[in-house]
């Protein structure tokens, strides 16, 4: 299948000396082949075949975005338990909750999830989910991609060995991976929860079986006061080192928030490589504070963004939580310089590729990565007059901009119309959910 896009305005990337230093905007024509993207420029290649053309003019195509931490299940609890702290809100509300789920309604959840996201932008999210089976149907079936990881919680008997909770969840785990009907858009993580869920042992189990398996870690870490204050009551180290002896970062690891992470911890994240997911709106809206992104980005840390899930944001818009990104660190700082436009659309983009290890395939605009795009309408009022396009993704956009996007080289949503699959019946769908569980 050839796809043309021409005449368009296009987010391209910059290098120096093969280095990645951000993006541009030009208009250009870009050729889709199959899952990639063939060519950029004006010039048409002689043996490309052009199956559908589309008009480019007054659009804006960007790398689809990346949703680096969410929990897609979770869009069922939209509203649903707001104005909480922390544990409260964890504990005595969502947990309930969850406690009321099917797996039948996880697959629900995820798929108003996608609905979402593709309308704003997000071709691909990391999800940390409960119900296995259930997110990688709902995937497979909408044209979505997404990094799945089985949330694992459980601890060690008195002889050390994983207790049956550990055990079942981890095997849960591993029977998703072996039975999914993997396609390039499926790909798998480990998602031990969080350091008060799993305890050291546990912990170290799991990082040792990802290990082995040669698969990353996607978990939970620093996020609240009262998280950090009982890991150092209970453990005597920050949930961060906590993580670090357990192994966690001897492979490739994502940490979601990081809010409360001391100076020392932004050494060891930077010194380890770990890619650390800000989900700016999540952490104001539960009263966990801003983490330290400018600390962490001048310490070389790859620094990504996620939304959470709709349960504690309450939306999965990465335009909304790139707007943040780049304001509530101007006003912390008390400096306009603190985190550029630029900085925060490469962390929806190509950080989020890099910290699935995925670089080399997604994130920006480029012959042979996978055509996985979103065009932008810029005769939309919240673009106009188009004078700085970089500029407007971060402080304008905000997602009702997204007119059509394409997945893996196939177009899933046509002026704003989804066409993988029925958007009406998930909406039915969750309402019933919600009335049974008493939402």
């Amino acid at each position: 299948m050839g796809i043309l896009i021409k005449d368009a305005m296009a987010v391209l990337p910059e290098y120096e000396n093969g280095k990645y230093t951000g993006s541009k905007v030009e208009k250009t024509t870009i050729g889709i082949l199959g899952k990639n993207i063939y060519f950029i420029g004006d010039n048409v290649p002689g043996d490309f075949v052009i199956d559908e053309e589309i008009d480019g003019s007054d659009s804006l195509v960007i790398p689809g975005l990346i949703n680096a931490h969410t929990h897609s299940y979770m869009s069922l609890f939209r509203n649903a338990a707001d104005d909480l702290s922390f544990m409260d809100w964890l504990f005595g509300r969502i947990d309930p909750l969850e406690g009321k789920l099917t797996p039948e309604d996880a697959y629900w959840g995820a798929k108003l999830a996608i609905i979402e996201m593709m309308k704003s932008g997000t071709t691909c999210f990391n999800d940390m989910q409960m119900h296995i089976h259930q997110t990688t149907k709902a995937v497979n079936e909408t044209g979505m991609r997404a990094f799945i990881g089985r949330g694992l919680v459980g601890g060690t008997n008195e002889d050390g060995s994983v207790n049956d909770l550990g055990v079942l969840k981890l095997n849960e785990a591993l029977e998703e991976m072996e039975d999914a009907s993997l396609t390039d858009r499926l790909s798998f993580f480990f998602g031990p929860h969080a350091p008060y869920t799993c305890d050291p042992g546990y912990l170290k189990h799991v990082a040792s079986v990802a290990k082995e398996k040669g698969m990353g870690i996607h978990i939970h870490l620093s996020e609240s006061v009262t998280e950090c204050e009982n890991m150092a009551k209970e453990q005597g180290c920050t949930p961060i080192e906590y993580a670090d002896r357990a192994g966690c970062f001897e492979i490739p690891c994502i940490a979601a928030h990081c809010v409360q992470a001391t100076d020392s911890d932004i050494e060891l994240l930077a010194k380890k490589g770990v890619s650390v997911v800000s989900n700016p709106a999540s952490n104001m809206k539960l009263g966990n504070g801003f983490a330290p992104i400018q600390k962490m980005l001048d310490a070389g840390i790859n620094v990504c963004i996620g939304t959470d899930g709709a349960g504690s944001n309450n939306s999965l818009n990465l335009f909304h939580e790139m707007s943040l990104m780049a304001l509530i660190h101007k006003g912390t700082a008390k400096t306009p310089q603190c985190i550029s436009a630029k900085e925060c659309f490469a962390m929806a983009t190509i950080n989020g590729a890099k910290a699935l290890g995925m670089e080399d395939k997604l994130g920006t605009i480029e012959v042979g990565k996978r055509a996985d795009l979103a065009m932008l309408d810029l005769k939309s009022p919240s673009l106009m007059p188009n004078n700085n396009l970089m500029a407007a993704l971060s402080y304008s956009a905000n997602g009702s901009e997204v007119r059509t996007v394409i997945i893996d080289g196939t177009v899933t949503m046509k002026d704003r119309m989804i066409l993988t699959f029925d958007e009406a019946e998930v909406y039915e769908k969750a309402a019933e959910i919600v009335k049974r569980i008493g939402v």
